[in-house]
């Protein structure tokens, strides 16, 4: 008869573990983008905050933070080193010098054009039909909300 521990043993097996499925995902998709961030010259991180400023320019650094799930002072870097790439301004808020804001640069809308395709290429990586696509990301988004939510209540 197996015991309590055998049982925990046998429960805790890594490839079960939501966690590390999403983990393992996520360095796969680095893995599949690395070529692309390459060629632009850009980490993941430096992307995604292009991204955002793509679909609005003029943000604070707070509110580009907040979307990309970030603290102001993880993302103050990343901003000096695209700014320092040409890619990126940054100029303190004329009518609140404690925020600065955002923009990017005609290098920096350039940068669209040269990722164009980076999300076909993905799907295509991924072997998932296109369709699917919505769904999945749907409900990683409200996972994700979820997680957010539950270590709020928490205190982290």
């Amino acid at each position: 008869m197996p015991n309590d521990n055998d049982t925990r043993a046998k429960a805790a097996r890594m490839a079960d573990f939501m966690c590390f499925a999403i983990y393992s995902t996520n360095l796969a998709y680095s893995r599949v983008y690395k070529p692309v961030l390459d060629a632009l010259g850009l980490t993941y991180p430096q992307y995604m905050a292009v991204i955002a400023l793509w679909e609005e320019d003029n943000q604070t650094v707070k509110a580009l933070s907040e979307k990309l799930f970030l603290e102001p002072s993880t993302v103050t870097p990343m901003l000096k080193r695209l700014e320092g790439m040409g890619y990126v301004r940054r100029e303190r808020d004329k009518e609140d010098e404690r925020n600065v804001r955002l923009s990017l640069t005609d290098a920096g809308r350039a940068l669209r054009e040269r990722g164009l395709g980076f999300g076909k290429q993905t799907v295509a990586a991924s072997g998932l039909d296109p369709q699917e696509f919505p769904a999945l990301q749907k409900a990683v988004v409200h996972l994700r909300d979820n997680l957010i939510a539950a270590a709020a209540k928490t205190g982290d």
